[in-house]
């Protein structure tokens, strides 16, 4: 069957009138002023809803006097290069709301639901969302990156809504992260070995972590941060088995891991300490660290800056965009999200455009992971010898005017390759080899 590109499926998507919203108008889809590589790929995006059952795990959150035994289900967004375009669709979710009940919402998605898995083996990536969030918030990144050639497996948490509220209850989201990330990686590598289902085109050996805020915290410790021994009080003894020195401390570190991806990742949750030493320093896979300059979330110096410096054993960078804040993964807020202060502030950034954090990021992941899970040698011009902060670039042979042209980087350009004129402003990308 031939493939039909992007361009074809937002067209489709056009002239069919109602029905599910189309490639044009989803957040995977980049803004004109948007980086080069973050344009959708050659591929149209499949999507499918899928549940791992891990059988008698301990629940932080349930039981009187210890925590309850029960078997842990998770629910999971699959996503995928398909061979054909279809309609798209529309993701349902919720998000907890100010008074305690959750606010339901729409997404739009260019990936059609149960499409034809194309041919190939693609990297795996497992995409973790922050506290509280759900897979569909960040659908951008993970139809963005199937549609460029990676099976993306997002897992839904479910973390109860108060969390949002209560410090006691983070003793569930806390000690579920790293145990979660860690099954579901090597469930779905081994559905990807043995050739099962959608997970036949996945390949296990190439695999990739990206979290955000608590998925951030999920993803490190499971590719080699060992946890600090007070998490263990600090989750009802769940994570004491796993904690640094414990037996099972390995069993949470993924294999064929290639490269890390931590958005807004936390140091420390509420003065607890995540990591015990050396922290960070564990972690070998070439990571990338995104945050913004104002997160008070988890912060950023220290905070994010701290672990992107403590991370010894790993070439790694710091992207920051300066004066943004902590929700910089998320999509923007949906129209029916924007009439309290307590859901805009869920999804918006106080001085950056929205679209605008999610194009960058998308280009500069993008670049990442093809260049370390991909072995694509020439994508390393797009992260390596960049002018730190990027209002210094400069590209002196530009045309004139409002040119949508893309820098070409060095030795022509000092402005970062892949950006258009005057829209590289206001971040700074850092690169620290192998060493302190």
């Amino acid at each position: 069957m031939k493939m039909m590109g992007i361009g074809a499926a937002a067209l489709a998507a056009l002239l069919v009138g109602p029905g599910p919203i189309g490639a044009q108008q989803a957040p995977a889809t980049p803004p004109v002023d948007a980086p080069e590589l973050a344009a959708l790929g050659a591929y149209p995006v499949g999507v499918a809803d899928l549940e791992f059952v891990q059988p008698g795990q301990a629940d932080a959150l349930q039981g009187a006097n210890e925590p309850a035994i029960v078997d842990r289900h998770i629910l999971l967004k699959l996503w995928y290069p398909a061979t054909a375009a279809g309609p798209g669709t529309r993701y349902r979710t919720a998000l907890p709301g100010e008074h305690g009940t959750d606010v339901a919402f729409e997404v739009p998605g260019i990936a059609t639901p149960q499409a034809a898995v194309a041919k190939g083996r693609f990297p795996l990536v497992i995409l973790a969302h922050g506290y509280s969030n759900t897979p569909e918030v960040l659908s951008w990144l993970g139809e963005n990156l199937a549609s460029k050639g990676y099976v993306v497996v997002a897992p839904a948490f479910r973390d109860p809504s108060i969390t949002i509220r209560t410090a006691a209850a983070a003793a569930g989201p806390l000690s579920r992260r790293p145990l979660d990330i860690a099954f579901v990686a090597a469930e779905a590598q081994r559905r990807a070995r043995a050739g099962t289902g959608l997970f036949a085109a996945a390949d296990a050996a190439r695999t990739a972590l990206i979290g955000y805020s608590m998925g951030g915290y999920g993803v490190l410790t499971a590719a080699g941060a060992p946890l600090d021994p007070g998490l263990a009080g600090a989750t009802r003894g769940v994570l004491a088995p796993f904690v640094a020195g414990a037996p099972r401390a390995a069993q949470l570190k993924v294999t064929d891991l290639k490269a890390v991806v931590a958005i807004a990742p936390p140091n420390n949750l509420r003065g607890v300490r995540l990591w015990a030493p050396p922290g960070v320093a564990e972690v070998r896979a070439p990571t990338l660290f995104i945050v913004g300059s104002q997160d008070h979330v988890v912060g950023y110096d220290p905070g994010v800056r701290t672990l992107f410096d403590q991370a010894v054993h790993a070439p790694r960078y710091l992207l920051t965009f300066r004066e943004a804040g902590h929700s910089i993964a998320l999509i923007g807020a949906p129209p029916t999200l924007r009439n309290s202060f307590w859901d805009v502030d869920w999804f918006e950034d106080a001085v950056w455009r929205k679209d605008r954090l999610m194009a960058i990021q998308a280009h500069f992941i993008t670049a990442f992971l093809d260049r370390y899970v991909k072995d694509d040698r020439a994508r390393a011009t797009y992260l390596d010898g960049l002018v730190p902060n990027s209002n210094d670039g400069r590209w002196p042979d530009a045309p004139g005017g409002r040119y949508a042209g893309y820098s070409p980087g060095a030795p022509q350009a000092t402005l970062w390759k892949g950006f258009q004129p005057n829209k590289a402003s206001g971040m700074s990308m850092e690169f620290k080899p192998i060493g302190p």
